[in-house]
């Protein structure tokens, strides 16, 4: 695991930032909040004063945002994310789909147990103190809080083409990640 202070201070390369991650993929730093094979930097998505301003190039965050609280965490995670991107660079952000899980789970010929399978994708697995949702989102819930934060080209993907992870997650033929990719402003906030 690199020291946290060389990931700034000795590399002048532009760095490709996966937050929250676990599959290690060469040219991505792999930021998580729980030490794990392949892991870079374990910390949380809410500091990443490891990083310097415009340090970053392209942010991946599959699964993550949900993870923190609407009030404070998430701005303190976006906000940080803009802080460390280059002017142009590439946020792509997957988030459980709330408005597709939720007209899943009130279909009243889903199966009891199918139908908590959706519980656990809306709540959160609830495996570990890290694994619990605390928000949701729809894409104009999600698209208002990347632009309030300084990002721009808001738009919704159908796959990254990154990563084999939950952004790819289906549910009866239906895919239930909400998959956006934005850019941080290049115009001075």
């Amino acid at each position: 695991m690199t020291p946290a202070n060389q990931l700034t201070s000795t590399s002048n390369k532009s760095i490709r930032l996966h937050l929250g991650g676990h599959d290690v993929k060469e040219g991505w730093t792999l930021l998580n909040a729980q030490p794990r094979p392949g892991v870079d930097v374990v910390g949380l998505v809410t500091d990443l004063s490891m990083f310097a301003n415009g340090s970053v190039s392209e942010v991946y965050a599959s699964h993550v945002y949900e993870h923190l609280g609407f009030r404070q965490e998430l701005s303190m995670a976006l906000n940080e994310v803009a802080r460390v991107l280059k002017p142009g660079g590439t946020l792509s952000i997957a988030v459980p789909d709330l408005e597709i899980l939720m007209k899943i789970f009130i279909d009243p010929q889903l199966p009891p147990d199918q139908r908590q399978y959706v519980q656990m994708m809306i709540c959160g697995g609830q495996l570990d103190e890290y694994d619990f949702h605390k928000c949701g989102f729809t894409f104009d819930l999600l698209g208002a809080r990347l632009h309030s934060h300084g990002f721009c080209n808001i738009h919704r993907v159908e796959s990254f083409g990154l990563f084999e992870d939950t952004s790819k997650k289906m549910f009866g033929g239906v895919c239930i990640s909400l998959n956006m990719q934005c850019n941080k402003s290049s115009a001075p906030a």
